[in-house]
């Protein structure tokens, strides 16, 4: 990677968990641009002159969206499109054109881009769809690391804790589990308590919510032996 097609903020703590704006563009006097725009409204930027550049780069997990020149060197933007999405790296895109058309936006727009700006494009235009996609990603992570919580959460409920969520979030009273199970009411008593506990939550109904998220199936039949 030339020195001069890619920038890189500052390293220090303070700005890991800041979000960040990738900018892929051959042209650089467009990634200069964008770089001294976004900054201004003190952003963290990383510029790349290839997609290459950009999937070899490490990306700290914050908030982040990708700013991609629909026409590369070579490549075609709406090609690397589908191809970040196979790599696993989860953006939104921003795309950008000298030569758009309407199809060309369609496709985009079809394949989960957040916005499609034609250059050339009012600076506002741009800082508006940075900020909605960076929101968008933002409410994305907090979703996955609230799943991944949850899912950590029911890792650590014992097998017959788990049992008993079967038949709590599929309606059954303690007293009708305690029969299900061959066990006492106190001792699925304490079971429940266990799991709203485990799972943090105070209803039957958030239980439910949080075991529709996990792809829990309610219990409602006897268990096998």
């Amino acid at each position: 990677m030339s020195s001069w097609s890619h920038s890189t903020s500052t390293q220090n703590p303070s700005n890991q968990k800041e979000p960040v704006v990738y900018v892929v563009d051959d042209d650089e006097s467009m990634r200069l641009a964008l770089d001294g725009l976004l900054r201004s409204i003190g952003l963290r930027v990383e510029t790349f002159e290839s997609t290459q550049d950009f999937l070899s780069f490490s990306k700290p997990n914050v908030p982040s969206c990708l700013v991609l020149d629909v026409r590369l060197r070579g490549e075609s933007g709406l090609a690397f499109q589908e191809q970040i999405d196979k790599s696993g790296v989860h953006m939104p895109i921003i795309f950008m054109t000298g030569h758009g058309d309407i199809a060309m936006t369609v496709k985009a727009m079809k394949a989960g881009a957040v916005d499609f700006l034609a250059k050339p494009f009012r600076d506002q235009d741009m800082l508006d769809a940075v900020a909605n996609a960076l929101s968008r990603d933002g409410e994305r992570l907090a979703a996955e690391q609230s799943i991944t919580a949850l899912r950590s959460a029911y890792d650590s409920l014992t097998a017959r804790e788990r049992e008993v969520m079967g038949f709590v979030v599929a309606g059954l009273m303690n007293k009708q589990i305690a029969s299900e199970l061959h066990l006492s009411e106190v001792t699925v008593k304490v079971h429940r308590g266990q799991v709203m506990k485990k799972l943090a939550v105070r209803s039957v109904a958030d239980l439910v919510r949080k075991s529709e998220s996990l792809g829990v199936q309610p219990q409602p039949g006897k268990p096998s032996r």
